[in-house]
């Protein structure tokens, strides 16, 4: 087997720089390329990505989710329009409204002390008490005019009130807000 010399006077080129450096100070680089250790440069961690795992799908300790409670939808000044004297049709105004025929909703009227509500004003000889019924009423989306629900006019709904009107208007004051029939905490 081959014995080195230890190389202590000897001296050895940089393949960085070019100078001459000692021998024992010398030291490879991971290109291969031998250097001074004053121009050492260590590999880039870049050049040797760890491994990328899967992301985890699944929490631990997950909650189902939050169900949102209705919310109360402020309605306009006077937002009911009675179709026409005899008839309880009556037309509510609520511009952007989400709401889907068959859905059963309650108005109110001004926000009383300790949380009960007021009763909102009279419309046309439908009193305020029939319109915030306690029960609601199932709404239709859409105006009803000339006997028929005209669904291009998203901005309405309609209801059947208890008692029919004594002539056709608007009505009901302000504020009055529609909403659920059971407002939750």
């Amino acid at each position: 087997m081959a014995v080195y010399s230890k190389g202590s006077r000897a001296l050895m080129i940089s393949m960085r720089s070019g100078a001459a450096f000692p021998y024992s100070e010398m030291v490879q680089e991971w290109t291969g390329a031998w250097v001074h250790n004053s121009e050492f440069e260590a590999k880039q961690p870049q050049l040797t990505p760890r491994p990328v795992t899967a992301d985890a799908q699944a929490l631990q300790h997950a909650f189902p989710p939050r169900i949102e409670p209705g919310v109360l939808d402020l309605l306009r000044a006077d937002p009911f329009e009675t179709y026409q004297a005899g008839s309880p049709i009556v037309n509510v105004n609520l511009p952007g409204n989400k709401y889907a025929t068959g859905d059963i909703k309650r108005f109110r009227g001004a926000p009383g002390i300790a949380g009960v509500f007021n009763i909102p004003d009279n419309v046309n000889g439908i009193t305020g008490a029939v319109i915030a019924r306690a029960a609601g009423y199932a709404i239709n989306v859409g105006k009803y005019v000339d006997g028929a629900t005209d669904a291009t006019q998203t901005n309405w709904f309609w209801f059947s009130a208890a008692t029919n009107a004594t002539s056709a208007g608007i009505g009901g004051g302000f504020p009055v807000s529609v909403g659920p029939v059971i407002l939750e905490a």
